[in-house]
């Protein structure tokens, strides 16, 4: 009867790990749209999402709290406690860097109308599908999607390091623009950060799958 009731809680906290991964989600694609449009509207709205994100990232660690005291799992299940604990809190950072992308999207539709970098729009859909493969990961139980998902982190990083140099350069050409220009940057670095993050769940789903701790190892090397 206890394995069961483990069993039965685990399931509960699976639904739950990916019910705030699918508002995550959600928060993420309204963060790069209000970006994208300088739409001040939805950005005040997406900060009302952010405390339903902040909501469940609560029951998830409080759930996950309760089957380590009830239960003391080991073992997978065990595994699965600690990964699904640590996935917990990048998610939560994930919706918090979707409301500070909203945040931008405020303040630069009171400025300057300057077009932003093609990179930003790259580094945006690169993280988006980096934290849908994460969690498409964390279901199928797939390492092999976790390795593409760190492999693409380099470009993101590259992308990254563009936009910081097309920052300096508008800098430096237009010193009257500085506010929006570094409005327009601090996007990217929240983007960038979203992609960090959906590295570190691609991480936990293969510690999940394998036991191996794969934080600092260089891929390329291994391969």
């Amino acid at each position: 009867m206890p394995v069961l009731h483990l069993h039965r809680e685990v399931k509960h906290l699976n639904k739950l790990i990916l019910q705030l991964g699918g508002q995550v989600e959600e928060n993420l694609r309204q963060g790069v749209q209000a970006l994208q449009k300088r739409d001040s509207r939805q950005a005040h709205r997406l900060q009302d999402e952010d405390s339903v994100v902040d909501s469940l990232e609560v029951r998830v660690e409080e759930e996950c709290l309760k089957i380590l005291a009830l239960h003391q799992p080991v073992a997978s299940d065990l595994r699965y406690i600690v990964a699904v604990l640590k996935i917990n809190g990048d998610l939560e950072r994930i919706g918090d860097l979707s409301s500070s992308l909203a945040r931008h999207s405020t303040v630069l539709s009171t400025q300057k109308q300057i077009p932003v970098p093609e990179q930003i729009n790259t580094i945006s859909g690169l993280s988006r599908e980096m934290l849908n493969q994460g969690l498409n990961a964390l279901v199928e139980r797939d390492v092999n999607s976790c390795q593409r998902i760190l492999h693409e982190d380099k470009k993101v990083d590259a992308h990254y390091h563009e936009v910081r140099e097309w920052f300096h350069d508008q800098v430096k050409a237009n010193p009257e623009d500085a506010a929006t220009y570094l409005n327009i940057f601090m996007a990217a670095k929240d983007l960038e950060r979203i992609a960090d993050h959906a590295c570190n769940i691609a991480e936990d789903v293969i510690y999940l799958i394998t036991g191996e701790i794969v934080r600092h190892h260089d891929l390329d090397a291994e391969e």
